[in-house]
């Protein structure tokens, strides 16, 4: 009972249809029922049966009694009549069907009515034909007037769309839009009411995009719920669409995959719009792979929109994810980490991977060429792979995003960057016009909008400048979405830690590892990695299996082993144990550590430089020396790859040329030598030159070849 009586009370109750009581028991409530639905539809009858006769009785009472009088009377009558009609068809508008209706029978009512009074004035209202035409005249005109009361109350899809199309217009008149016709205004019935626009006297769609403030204004709904949208192909038309109600507000649930192991090309619901209909993106699904700009203020909810977008690839095969997080560390994703195949919190270890994509893009296009592939598809050999680079600015520079950003689209890479403001010094242009999806949540100034979302966007009014207000909520372009959804506003399902975690370790089985051309070209950085997802080929998947660390390399030469372009054959000593290695270890510790760093600061060879020549000795010392034999090119090789190797094996992956000046030392040359040979390794794919004259190993010289 008190369910029913509060859905009444929500609902309008119209005061003329009320139930009027007559009599008791069952058969007096359904008379009354009865009658209640009649009386909105009497007043044109009462007006008819009564209104006539008496008018014409009343000016036939006064000038029907004599000819002169009853002429000059009727004359009047018949002018002012045609005055009257005339106005009436001029006063009602007639914009659709119904307006065209009501301005007819306007129109037609009032010639009839003065007419049949002017005859009445002088003839009288009771006598034959008179009495006959008031009499079928006025059931018609009553009949007539309750049709258009079934119209108005929405028994026709154009009576509807007038009456709206009314509210609309009187709207229009308050902004002053004088050169703007609303036409064909509808309400979706989930909260949001839609309009064409037409322009006249050289209207632009811009003008009225310019006066959305104040429709909400008088409206009464926030400034992103007026959105007027231009039409590609006419200036002038437009569309304008209203929130009048918030589907959204009591927050979007999480929505799960649909299934374990779905390929990457399947769309990923992350929330829902507001008019109800499901947020969905593909990003590797689209004609071209379109890289993401995810952007907001803290708080805005750019986190629960990740793990949304992460949990779902997380749960496909042919699937890497490399996520980079230096700001928050596990805070965001640590309970989803056994999806990420790279998991990196350190900036080093995130200025070797970026350092690293060029290499692996180039092999990743190599493998597609020979595929006969223009760009990634689930038929290529090679996995997707997304890179998800937090405060980007902070971990490279601008041209070296813009390179990656630029190569990795048809590989097959997707790449996110998310920040908070993705200002100039954020992120450059030519960084942003590789970023043509866009993800952008609440900005504290109108102004930040632009920076991420397109100006067709923004100028439409889809401007989220609500802060941190609204969380979750957000405009979104590209992966897919239809453009005329991007002016719509969205709002990303609310995640449980636990539930994607179990969602997380249960789609484990169906995870591929990354495919050996990427993880070959990624060399080294990506083989020391600290972090290793679970996927199929993990025993167990319980967990993450942790990798062993590798004791740093002993004194002991190394033999030959066989390098790329190489004629040479090295083959490192396996007859000592580790037991036997680590004291070897300590002992060249224990013993380098006794020797000063520089126990003669002033002697002559003290700067010396590998260019330089040997000074002579001085003539009073009677020491003599015997040149030891230079060692062969073999041998000064596999010295300064003993370098690089030992440099591998401890994890230090990037050096200068400066760096490798002992090992020179030893193996006999000078810097044109090892010049050289960094020229040499660099075209074999062992190491890389990076800017500033820096290098990164991408593998070890000594390991043998796949």
């Amino acid at each position: 009972m008190g369910r029913s009586r509060t859905a009444a009370s929500a609902v309008p109750v119209n005061r003329s249809a009320e139930v009027v009581p007559v009599g008791r028991g069952f058969v007096g409530h359904v008379v009354g029922h009865m009658v209640g639905k009649a009386l909105p539809y009497t007043p044109p009858w009462v007006a008819a049966s009564t209104l006539p006769p008496l008018a014409g009785w009343a000016t036939n009472s006064l000038w029907g009694g004599a000819p002169l009088s009853a002429g000059l009377a009727s004359a009047t009558l018949a002018v002012g009549g045609a005055g009257l009609t005339a106005l009436a068809w001029k006063a009602v508008p007639a914009t659709t069907a119904f307006g065209k209706f009501r301005r007819a029978q306007a129109t037609a009512s009032t010639a009839a009515a003065v007419g049949w009074l002017t005859c009445a004035t002088a003839a009288g209202p009771f006598g034959h034909p008179l009495i006959d035409a008031w009499m079928i005249g006025g059931g018609l005109f009553a009949a007539s007037w309750n049709l258009r009361q079934v119209l108005r109350n929405g028994a026709s899809g154009d009576a509807a769309e007038e009456n709206t199309e009314g509210g609309l217009g009187a709207l229009a008149k308050a902004i002053g839009w004088e050169k703007v016709k609303v036409k064909e205004a509808k309400g979706t019935g989930k909260g949001t009411v839609r309009a064409n626009l037409e322009l006249t006297g050289g209207g632009t769609v811009p003008e009225v995009q310019g006066t959305v403030g104040k429709v909400a204004s008088l409206l009464q709904v926030p400034p992103s719920g007026v959105v007027v949208t231009a039409d590609a192909e006419n200036a002038a038309v437009g569309t304008i669409s209203l929130r009048v109600a918030d589907l959204l507000k009591d927050g979007v649930p999480f929505a799960p995959p649909v299934a374990l192991g779905l390929l990457p090309t399947e769309p990923i619901p992350v929330g829902l719009y507001a008019d109800g209909e499901v947020w969905l993106i593909n990003p590797f699904a689209a004609a071209i792979l379109q890289h993401l700009l995810v952007m907001g203020v803290t708080g805005a909810g750019k986190s629960e929109f990740a793990r949304s977008v992460l949990a779902h690839l997380m749960c496909r095969r042919k699937m890497s994810i490399f996520l980079v997080d230096v700001a928050k560390g596990r805070q965001t994703v640590g309970h989803i980490k056994d999806g990420l195949d790279w998991f990196i919190t350190e900036p080093a270890e995130a200025k070797r991977l970026l350092k690293a994509l060029p290499g692996a893009i180039k092999a990743r296009g190599s493998v597609l060429a020979d595929e006969g592939l223009d760009q990634w598809t689930p038929d290529s050999s090679l996995n997707a792979v997304l890179v998800w680079l937090e405060e980007a600015a902070d971990l490279a520079d601008f041209e070296e995003l813009e390179n990656i950003a630029r190569a990795a689209r048809s590989v097959g890479i997707w790449l996110v960057i998310s920040l908070q403001r993705a200002t100039w010094t954020n992120v450059s242009t030519d960084v942003r016009a590789n970023l043509q999806a866009t993800a952008c949540f609440g900005v504290n100034e109108p102004s930040d909008a632009s920076f991420c979302l397109p100006d067709g966007v923004t100028a439409a009014g889809a401007i989220p400048a609500w802060g941190s207000d609204r969380p979750g909520y957000a405009f979104s372009t590209g992966m897919g979405i239809p453009e005329s959804r991007w002016t719509t506003e969205v709002r990303s399902g609310l995640t449980d830690r636990d539930e994607l975690a179990a969602l997380v370790a249960a789609a484990a089985p169906y995870r591929d590892p990354l495919d050996e051309p990427t993880a070959a070209a990624l060399g080294q950085v990506y083989a020391q990695r600290e972090h290793r997802g679970t996927n199929r080929t993990t025993p167990g998947v319980a967990a993450a299996v942790p990798a062993a660390p590798v004791p740093a390399p002993g004194p002991v030469a190394a033999a030959p082993a066989h390098i790329p372009g190489h004629s040479g054959h090295f083959q490192e000593d396996t007859d000592m144990n580790d037991a036997a290695a680590e004291e070897i270890r300590e002992a060249a510790e224990e013993i380098l550590g006794a020797i000063p760093a520089n126990p003669e600061p002033d002697a002559d060879y003290a700067r010396l430089r590998l260019e330089d020549d040997v000074p002579e000795l001085d003539g009073e010392d009677d020491m003599e020396f015997s040149a030891p034999d230079r060692p062969s090119t073999e041998e000064a090789r596999h010295t300064l790859y003993r370098e690089l190797d030992g440099w591998a094996q401890q994890g230090r992956l990037e050096f200068e040329p400066a760096d490798l000046i002992p090992a020179t030392v030893a193996a006999g040359r000078k810097r044109p030598w090892l010049q050289g040979e960094l020229k040499r390794l660099c075209e074999l794919g062992v190491i890389r030159r990076d800017g500033h004259g820096e290098y990164t190993i991408l593998a070890s010289p000594l390991q043998p070849a796949q």
